[in-house]
């Protein structure tokens, strides 16, 4: 496919698939968290709060699928695995800055349309 063949709009069109990829909450808070450098599983497990450890494996792996994040496992007694941003990944990280900052910058209007709504 050329690149203007992508649709999002479009049911199959493989583009949908990664937008629900990086649109997810877990891949923003996993490639805000790799921002920094590698991090093993425990630690990112820690860090985020409220993820099960089925939810970071399988957020882990479709990263790594898409190309967005590098698993390196290291020979050593016990074994040790880290996780990073690849390039692409690291490209993500400006769009998701911009979309963290607005979450943050608009959540009390937000919140306030979301108490209106209730209250109705």
């Amino acid at each position: 496919m050329a690149l203007l063949d992508y649709d999002p709009y479009a049911r199959d069109c493989p583009s949908r698939q990664l937008l629900d990829r990086i649109g997810d909450r877990w891949t923003v808070l996993v490639v805000g968290l790799l921002e920094d450098g590698p991090l093993r599983f425990s630690e990112l497990s820690r860090r985020v709060d409220g993820i099960s450890q089925k939810m970071l494996t399988q957020t882990l792996r479709a990263l790594e699928a898409d190309g967005l994040v590098l698993r390196t496992a290291f020979p050593e007694i016990p074994p040790r695995v880290e996780y990073e941003l690849t390039a692409l990944g690291r490209s993500l990280l400006d769009p998701l800055h911009v979309l963290v900052a607005w979450a943050t910058e608009n959540m009390g209007e937000v919140q306030a349309a979301r108490d209106r709504a209730t209250a109705a």
